[in-house]
């Protein structure tokens, strides 16, 4: 009888801290924080499901090497078991196949729109900035993964002010094509993009 509880102990620690080494499977380090298929419900982590391989094979590189900020994560609600990590941290321990297989998996899931609230007036002064700045390299109103820049159209609006707002303070890499774009735009028109992004649901 001893025995047999000692055993349950030693199984019950195992399980306790098996998450800080390591998930059972790399799509699983993702879905804990970005749900399942990578199709987000949380406001401040994005929608990964159906972005484009060179998109997600350029985003973990750039957090293997510490070129975007080392977010910490946010696990669901109610989940105490797993420990508070970083991107950076998560990419570093993917292998390079590893990194290839959920992005092959990512990709070829579709991509869910988060059902969000927005300001119709917002959104419409939002789209005709987007024709103007966006667009060209953001197609089909910021909707297309054919252009490995991620997806706009129905991307959580907090997550998508949170990034602009590091690209254009400088805590992530913001090309100079979009710089030149991202520079001239004011608060009222960050916040009109965000709107008409929100918008595409």
């Amino acid at each position: 009888m001893v025995r047999k509880q000692a055993t349950f102990a030693m199984a019950a620690l195992f399980w306790a801290f098996l998450p800080a080494a390591w998930p059972a499977t790399p799509d699983q380090a993702c879905m804990d924080c970005h749900g399942k298929d990578g199709a987000s419900t949380e406001f401040d982590v994005p929608v990964i499901g159906g972005l484009s391989d060179q998109y997600l094979t350029d985003a973990m590189a750039a957090y293997r090497d510490k070129k975007r900020a080392c977010v910490e994560t946010k696990y669901r609600a109610g989940d105490t078991k797993r420990p508070k990590t970083t991107m950076c941290a998560v990419a570093a321990k993917l292998s390079a196949d590893d990194t290839m297989k959920v992005v092959k998996d990512l990709s070829g899931e579709p991509f869910v729109k988060a059902r969000q609230k927005f300001d119709a007036a917002k959104a419409a002064t939002g789209k005709k900035i987007h024709g103007t700045q966006c667009e060209k390299c953001h197609s089909e109103g910021g909707g297309s993964a054919d252009d490995d820049a991620g997806i706009l159209a129905g991307q959580w609006m907090p997550y998508l002010k949170q990034t602009l707002a590091d690209m254009m303070g400088g805590k992530r890499p913001n090309p100079e094509k979009m710089k030149v774009k991202t520079d001239p735009l004011k608060p009222d028109d960050v916040e009109a993009l965000l709107h008409y992004y929100a918008s595409q649901q």
